[in-house]
């Protein structure tokens, strides 16, 4: 059967209509208030292909090399091209538009939304891969639908199933076609909290389609309803920037600002929660178990378009506190990355080395460079004698979720190979023996917020990634994207200056090595943006590498030759790291933005965007932006911002050692370091300002995001968002949600 009506699906048909088809014909068979359509089967999909011939041909096309981009690219096109340009058989084409034409008369705008067949292909193969369409007509129907199809090899999709082993002949999807509710509000409802299974419901709102709520370009408001009483006890109203409606001359589904009096307004009433919450009863009592519903209102009357079960509940929550143990104290330093591991000690002191660490033994070294990763991913624990808070230790440590403690001066001269240590990355010491643990740490779990359901503020807050490798971690916070995402380490890592590499592998894989160190983490943070910034080492790192003899000998590197001046000194090694990033947008990670370091004034800004548009790159489609890091760019932010950028970010580290000079590295003077110094501060808010007033999106991205003290003044200053490292996210996220409901109260009160 080519098509199958909503009301004749149920939930044991999911292999035939998908995950979105078999919910919403549970749902309309349960009589809950569904918007009508009918499925495009999977099977139709699967003979389709088969009929015309072209299925051998398709899965031929797109069975290529995942590292190798050209091809990915290359199969894509060959994929979309042979289901773009196969005609409909004309009994498949009548059953589809008599299909259509039985909604509304053939008059209605409907959705056309890819359904996976839950069991032919892995969640995380699928998420977000797939297409979805608004508003569309009988006239663009079938090219929809066959879109929808050609998604599924998509060059993400086509690389992560690759990756995965899973075989291409054995993805089907269907085709859920759906009668549009016009949205005047939308949003989605957890029945019940989506982490301890509490009985109470809580729901997001904003203006407009839901799309804007699920992508996660908006921030809705936020309600926690006691289902038990009834009573609305918390209620969080966001600033609700954009909202997705449809046009009403061209019926497209466009991106508008919310007029400035409904962006702060409240988008449900208490009796609108009521109905609500009632509805969202109806669904949990039909499938037994707490449901994520989105829906949309209109008219007053409630809509559901989609339910799915809850899967973050936990059964029961381990509050089991750790200690370090009793043994005695062997070397202490810092405290640089908390928890608590123990293992065989394993001493670094050359590179070599690193071949004798092992899963679950403790590093122990000088100090850590960047292609010690690796080594580092497979240890519980890590020590260094030199670094401190913002070393590379410290950061990649954090970012892995390893404990670490720094700074310990002589634990590679006091610690010995094979001895048992336990070390505690939060009070900073390594003691003798021990500690058994009931269970296995899993890092990316300990990112996970205990309570998944985030504090709603309009200040985004984004998570800074070090290393590619960290990004699952990362994401599993729930922050709103990637603030700074350090290219360096991707080259830092390859043990080679960028000259050096593409003299012994040529410039296509110096380009592929930037390319999939950025794509992991587009991937996992897909569609939430991720914010790269391009190469930003000082000399001094790039002398350790091979081929480092060339680099010139600088008495203060940090002053130096480095950021977007050694970048527009050097167009003919930058342009690759910019073709990197052409690559990237071909593939479709659209979620990727271009930031340049180290800036001084519009000149440097001119001069970089030039060579992004040369490499083509388009600049008024992509995203791109500064680092306000010196006095003179902070000053010049006026003329920075008639160059088009879109956003300015603050690197507060190198902000604070330019305008105090203090050099952060020197022990001497670090304790006149302030990222906090009135100075400081007061270039901040004035870039703010001046960015305020030309529309310019405003972040910061260095350590001192993470700081209480700092997110008070940058939410009370109005910066757009703030990037704070990995630990630190779920803490800043309830800090300035308290900070805006501060400010809300007092302008109520004034």
């Amino acid at each position: 059967m080519a098509v199958r009506w909503l009301e004749d699906v149920r939930a044991d048909d999911i292999d035939s209509v998908g995950g979105k088809g078999a919910s919403l014909g549970e749902l309309t068979d349960a009589g809950l208030p569904v918007p009508p359509g009918f499925v495009v089967t999977a099977g139709t999909y699967r003979t389709f292909i088969e009929e015309a011939g072209i299925d051998q041909e398709l899965f031929d096309a797109v069975d290529v090399d995942a590292e190798d981009s050209a091809a990915l690219a290359d199969a894509e096109a060959r994929a979309k091209d042979l289901i773009l340009n196969t005609e409909f058989p004309e009994e498949l084409r009548e059953n589809i538009l008599s299909s259509y034409d039985a909604l509304d008369d053939g008059q209605a705008f409907v959705a056309v939304r890819s359904s996976a067949t839950a069991e032919d292909l892995p969640d995380a193969s699928f998420a977000g891969q797939q297409e979805t369409f608004l508003n569309i007509t009988r006239e663009g129907l079938l090219d929809r639908v066959k879109r929808c199809w050609a998604s599924l090899f998509t060059q993400r999709a086509i690389y992560y199933r690759q990756e995965q082993g899973f075989d291409h002949d054995l993805v089907n999807i269907a085709v859920v076609v759906q009668r549009m509710v016009d949205a005047e509000k939308s949003g989605v409802m957890f029945t019940s909290h989506p982490s301890t299974g509490a009985h109470e419901a809580i729901i997001e709102a904003a203006w407009g389609l839901g799309e804007a709520v699920v992508s996660g370009s908006v921030s809705p408001d936020n309600y926690h309803v006691d289902r038990d009483t009834g009573a609305v006890e918390e209620v969080t109203v966001a600033d609700k920037k954009v909202m997705h409606v449809k046009d009403a001359e061209t019926g497209e589904t466009v991106e508008r600002e919310v007029p400035d009096e409904k962006r702060t307004e409240r988008v449900l009433s208490d009796d609108e929660i009521t109905d609500l919450v009632a509805i969202g009863e109806r669904v949990e009592d039909h499938y037994g178990t707490p449901q994520d519903v989105e829906w949309a209102m209109v008219d007053g009357d409630v809509y559901m378009l989609q339910s799915r079960p809850i899967t973050t509940i936990d059964d029961e929550e381990d509050m089991t506190d750790t200690d370090s143990g009793d043994g005695e104290a062997l070397v202490n330093g810092l405290g640089a990355s908390p928890g608590v591991a123990s293992g065989p000690v394993r001493v670094v002191t050359k590179l070599d080395q690193l071949d004798k660490v092992g899963d679950g033994d403790i590093i122990v070294t000088e100090m850590t460079t960047p292609d010690m990763v690796p080594a580092m991913k497979r240890a519980a624990g890590i020590v260094t004698d030199e670094g401190g808070m913002t070393s590379h230790a410290a950061i990649v440590s954090r970012e892995l979720g390893c404990p670490a403690v720094v700074g310990a001066q002589d634990a590679s001269t006091t610690l010995a190979d094979d001895q048992i240590v336990t070390l505690d990355g939060d009070r900073g010491v390594v003691r003798e023996g021990r500690v058994e643990t009931d269970e296995e740490r899993d890092p990316i779990e300990e990112a996970r917020p205990k309570t998944p359901v985030k504090p709603m503020t309009a200040t985004e807050v984004k998570v800074n990634v070090s290393i590619p490798e960290a990004a699952e971690r990362a994401a599993a916070t729930g922050a709103d994207g990637v603030g700074l995402l350090r290219m360096e380490h991707m080259i830092l890592s390859t043990n080679k200056t960028p000259e050096r590499y593409i003299e012994d592998h040529g410039e296509d894989a110096y380009v592929q090595e930037l390319v999939e160190g950025i794509q992991g983490v587009a991937e996992e943070f897909y569609p939430r943006p991720v914010r790269v910034r391009t190469l930003d080492a000082p000399t001094d790192e790039f002398r350790q590498l091979e081929g480092g003899n060339d680099e010139p000998h600088e008495h203060n590197p940090m002053l130096g030759y480095r950021g977007i001046r050694r970048s527009l000194d050097r167009p003919d090694v930058f342009k690759h790291e910019l073709e990197a990033f052409r690559e990237l947008y071909e593939m479709g990670y659209d979620n990727v933005e271009v930031m340049f370091p180290l800036v001084n004034d519009a000149e440097d800004v001119a001069r970089a965007r030039n060579l992004m548009a040369e490499a083509g790159i388009d600049i008024e489609k992509r995203s791109w932006g500064v680092m306000i890091e010196t006095p003179a760019s902070a000053l010049s932010m006026d003329e920075i911002a008639e160059e088009g950028v879109d956003f300015a970010s603050f690197g507060t580290n190198d902000l604070t050692q330019y305008t105090l000079a203090v050099d952060r590295n020197n022990g001497n003077v670090a304790d006149r370091f302030d990222e906090l110094h009135p100075s400081v501060l007061r270039l901040i808010e004035h870039t703010i300002e001046v960015c305020r007033e030309h529309d310019v999106a405003t972040s910061i991205c260095g350590q001192a995001g993470s700081k209480p003290d700092m997110v008070d003044f940058l939410v009370e200053t109005g910066v757009s968002s703030i990037s704070a490292n990995i630990d630190a996210v779920r803490d800043v996220q309830h800090e300035v949600k308290r900070v805006e409901q501060r400010m809300l109260l007092e302008s109520v009160r004034e």
